[in-house]
């Protein structure tokens, strides 16, 4: 089970990079995202893609952030510029359970140190949602994007246009 916690979301202000944060977490592999801030629009648009392209995963927001990283059981990774580098600390990090932190604005100090790794991408700035797709591709080996959940929806490749196919269930 691999969660994505987002912290510090503004619905005014990050609601298609949220909107973003959560589409891939949940095409490169993840189970579920959970948003600091309540935002009923963005449930509903990520619930609506899930519906309609398949698979399990679920969002749930308004989740009070620090109860969570504190009582999380498994492990605890924060995406973090500041971070030691990714391809020095994955081979570390237990698979089982793990909860993903990536923020939104500035991070709390204290989310340091209620993780058990704190992981950089690059440290360079850049987006949370790059952050997250090396990241989730990195530790699963690229076989979530391999993988065709059951959906109403299916997009067929094709080299020269769109090809969207409706699934009858």
């Amino acid at each position: 089970m691999i969660t994505v916690l987002r912290l510090g979301h503004r619905p005014a202000r990050d609601k298609r990079v949220t909107t973003h944060v959560a589409l891939t977490a949940r095409v490169f592999g993840a189970d579920a995202v959970l948003v600091s801030t309540r935002d009923p629009g963005l449930e509903r648009t990520v619930r609506g893609v899930v519906r309609r392209f398949g698979g399990s995963f679920r969002i749930e927001t308004g989740v009070p952030w620090r109860g969570l990283l504190r009582d999380w059981k498994g492990p605890r990774v924060h995406l973090t510029m500041y971070g030691l580098p990714i391809d020095d600390v994955l081979p570390r990090i237990p698979r089982d359970d793990l909860l993903i932190v990536v923020g939104a604005e500035k991070v709390p100090r204290d989310v340091y140190d209620l993780v058990d790794f704190n992981v950089a991408v690059g440290n360079q700035p850049h987006s949370e949602v790059a952050a997250l797709a090396v990241f989730l591709d990195r530790l699963l080996g690229g076989r979530s994007l391999q993988a065709e959940p059951t959906a109403r929806i299916r997009i067929r490749p094709n080299p020269h246009g769109k090809s969207v196919e409706n699934v009858s269930h």
